[in-house]
């Protein structure tokens, strides 16, 4: 459902594997050898140089180096970390991440396309706003919130009291990472995003704990998968 709405707003599929090099998991995305993102007790390394994948992100460098711009993909699929579980933290769960580039891409185009995509989720007009954050493959980076739909923005204890719900993570492609694919930041610009699908699903059912994905419940699953 999330990536046919983003396929009828003009965006197509890109798929990348989920076993995959340090080089397009990490380096090709901005993110430095001393990040702690790469650190063993963040990320699965499976072989010298080989992780699972930490973002569905691997997927952006391998269509820039071999598209010209305008590229609007969406990246779906399994993803890996290495966490405590808990409630809201799992080692795999699943990700969309998002990506634009042309010439004249701005932050308004990406509020604009984000806006609309949880419109169409949610079934319902719902206020939304940006929020300064920092990932390193985005400059500047933002979260997006969006009103919460329990207490209608008036603050409840699931949104702590804020009455706003954080959505998912985003900004505009950092320069390095489109000179890291042979893209002229002085000509392009673009806009990344990346969703979880549990957390999205989370907040449109209600669910309060993502572990009940993956324990096998079919009294669970059926009320959302087709078994």
């Amino acid at each position: 459902e999330i990536t046919d709405i983003f396929v009828s707003m003009g965006f197509t599929v890109a798929l990348g594997p989920e076993i995959e090099t340090e080089y397009y998991n990490f380096d090709v995305l901005n993110i430095s050898a001393d990040h702690p993102a790469r650190d063993m007790q963040d990320t699965f390394y499976v072989a010298p140089g080989m992780v699972l994948r930490t973002h569905t992100s691997n997927a952006q460098g391998r269509v820039m180096e071999n598209s010209t711009p305008p590229i609007r993909v969406v990246s779906p699929g399994r993803v890996f970390r290495n966490e405590s579980i808990d409630a809201s933290h799992h080692v795999f769960f699943h990700q969309v991440e998002g990506l634009y580039v042309d010439e004249g891409v701005s932050l308004q185009d990406l509020l604009s396309t984000l806006s609309e995509f949880v419109r169409r989720l949610f079934k319902r007009d719902v206020e939304v706003r940006l929020r300064p954050s920092y990932f390193p493959f985005v400059e500047p980076g933002v979260e997006l919130d969006m009103a919460c739909l329990l207490c209608e923005g008036k603050g409840c204890g699931t949104c702590k009291h804020t009455g706003w719900i954080e959505v998912l993570g985003a900004g505009m492609v950092h320069p390095q990472v489109l000179r890291n694919v042979g893209l002229d930041p002085e000509k392009y610009t673009g806009y990344a995003f990346g969703l979880g699908v549990e957390r999205m699903l989370c907040l449109r059912a209600g669910i309060k704990d993502i572990r009940l994905f993956a324990e096998n419940d079919m009294r669970f699953l059926r009320q959302f998968y087709a078994v």
